[in-house]
């Protein structure tokens, strides 16, 4: 039986797998990144261990250092939470092969299901409704644009061993189809640490359905309930509700069928998703399988009244599931993604410090937060600070609740995307009195209230009690001083590592862009530049990518000229700073 667990995660996962394991009466153990040195998860838990690292592939995504840190702490269990390493096979065999309790899919069951191509024809042999799609992978831009000739747009260009969203690019103009290929492959391989992607025709405005499963390791494969996901922004779920709402029984039967047929086909073993597509004249088109925890399992938590984490450490246990079918339904339950991203412009990123994190309580309302008062949001990771989940007797209830909650909440220091979420709340296409219109594409092409750009982040002043850490044989053991008794707190740093009190490192801060000035739309790295230093440019021309918590986002030309470019390729800078200039003769 498991008696310590390994988070290999960050955030609100890791946070919310470590009160599973105090629920389920074994220890846990934390790792960090630097930058995460102080986080919430870090203190959850029963004990933390540095990675000694900032960045995702030398802390979260190193397979090495996690089962070092594994093998030291004494854990003999690792959970992946969701994101990072999941999803990778052979990251569940390293964990198996260091005699280590995997929770999670067989890794033969990840390799299957998480090859998106391979799961295409796991799907097709099951039964499963598909739209048309490539063979395998393609092998360059060229290769799907002659796709996208032959069968039409939109098509949709996947990472092959991705998920969440990333590596997932649609294209809606031939012309755009080269550079959304080549976007999909940085953004995987940046992810996922492979750039493999495939192409399929892409439903025009469809709803995103997905089904829990949950099979053990006795045969038993059971669907839990379904999910309605289709309000999204840049492909990334902001909006999510269970059950899916406005489905008829003989589609919900549907799902449900196929998504078991795949799971019992693949030989699954753990909590998975099963996704599919619902076009608006009803065909249902498989989509993929995600062979891991979802970001959006507490409303299937909240209607099936199963805590799935815990169910995860029962079935790595050898134990039967504790249910034996499909549960009905307990009343409706939303969940609000509360991301760092400013709504007003454009739901760009924005790393800093909360000040202030209040969430709302009450009937019906839950938190699962990674973030509280004080905690840093670096820019090197996903935007993801917590979640709101509302559950009532009826749909019509929950949204009534989710009003209120959503009311009450404050955060301050950094943008959220309460805004949005107060505002969706009320539109008539969401509420569905008459018509649930929502859409995969619908904020982006149907959503037009004005939301108002949020202040820019301000470094925060110096708290009460200064706060930091020692490691001790590389495990973390925290340490707090008065502010009033430490006058010299960069010198007892010694100069080297993040202080936990400075805001995300930047090369520079906002200045006047003024006429023909690129300024920096988020606070990130330089990931490339589209035109060279000293070119001429076109007013609306992509002159550059920057990417923050693993999001791109495109630099465009004001004006026609030359380009001018100031800062260089891999730079860190703050938002607001001027990356270049275009000159005008």
């Amino acid at each position: 039986m498991i008696r310590k667990v390994l988070i290999a995660n960050r955030g609100e996962i890791a946070v919310r797998v470590a009160r599973a394991c105090a629920d389920y009466g074994v220890r846990s153990v934390a790792v960090y990144a630097d930058d995460d040195a102080d986080a919430l998860h870090v203190r959850r838990a029963d004990e933390a261990w540095a990675l000694q690292g900032r960045r995702p592939s030398e802390t979260y995504l190193d397979i090495g250092k996690l089962l070092a840190v594994a093998q030291r702490a004494g854990a003999d269990a690792v959970h992946p939470g969701y994101g990072f390493l999941s999803e990778r096979a052979e990251f569940a065999r390293a964990v198996i092969d260091a005699g280590l309790t995997w929770i999670g899919p067989p890794p033969g069951a990840i390799e299957a299901l998480g090859d998106k191509v391979a799961a295409r024809r796991i799907a097709q042999a099951a039964g499963a409704p598909l739209v048309a799609g490539t063979d395998g992978p393609v092998a360059s831009a060229a290769e799907a644009l002659a796709f996208a000739e032959a069968h039409g747009l939109p098509i949709a260009i996947k990472a092959a061993f991705g998920g969440g969203g990333r590596g997932l690019k649609v294209a809606w103009r031939l012309d755009e189809v080269a550079e959304l290929y080549e976007s999909a492959v940085r953004e995987a391989t940046a992810a996922f640490g492979r750039g493999e992607c495939f192409i399929e025709q892409f439903l025009d405005r469809p709803r995103h359905i997905e089904a829990q499963v949950i099979a053990d390791a006795h045969g038993r494969v059971v669907v839990l309930g379904d999910r309605d996901c289709s309000l999204q922004r840049r492909n990334q779920k902001l909006v999510e509700e269970a059950p899916a709402p406005f489905l008829t029984q003989e589609q919900r039967a549907r799902i449900h069928d196929a998504s078991r047929a795949i799971c019992a086909r693949a030989g699954y073993v753990g909590a998975g998703t099963v996704e599919f597509l619902l076009a608006r004249d009803g065909r249902i088109s498989f989509l993929e399988v995600n062979t891991r925890l979802q970001v959006e399992h507490p409303v299937t938590e909240e209607t099936s009244g199963l805590d799935l984490v815990v169910e995860q450490l029962r079935i790595a246990d050898g134990l039967p599931l504790s249910v034996e079918s499909t549960p009905a339904p307990r009343g409706h339950s939303l969940e609000f993604r509360i991301n760092a991203e400013d709504p007003g412009r454009g739901y760009l990123p924005v790393p800093g410090r909360v000040v202030r994190f209040a969430p709302p309580s009450g009937p019906g309302v839950r938190i699962d937060s990674g973030v509280e008062s004080g905690s840093l949001v670096p820019g090197v990771f996903d935007s993801l600070m917590a979640k709101l989940i509302v559950s009532g007797a009826t749909r019509e209830q929950a949204l009534a609740r989710a009003r209120r909650a959503l009311s009450e909440f404050e955060i301050e220091g950094v943008a959220s995307v309460l805004p949005f979420h107060r505002a969706v709340v009320d539109q008539d296409d969401f509420v569905g009195e008459d018509g649930f219109r929502v859409h995969t594409r619908w904020i982006e092409t149907e959503f037009t209230v004005d939301l108002a750009d949020a202040p820019r982040p301000a470094a925060p002043g110096t708290p009460p009690l200064l706060r930091t850490f020692v490691e001790i044989d590389g495990r973390r053991v925290s340490l707090g001083l008065p502010a009033g008794a430490v006058p010299a707190w960069g010198a007892l740093a010694g100069g080297s590592g993040p202080d936990p009190d400075d805001a995300a490192p930047a090369a520079s801060g906002p200045q006047d862009a003024g006429p023909g000035g690129l300024a920096a739309p988020i606070s990130g790295a330089l990931l490339a530049w589209k035109a060279g230093d000293g070119s001429a440019v076109e007013a609306g021309q992509v002159l550059a990518v920057m990417e923050a918590m693993k999001m791109e986002t495109q630099v465009l030309a004001p004006l026609a000229g030359v380009l001018r470019q100031a800062v260089a390729e891999g730079a860190f800078v703050e938002a607001g700073s001027l990356l270049g200039r275009v000159e005008t003769a």
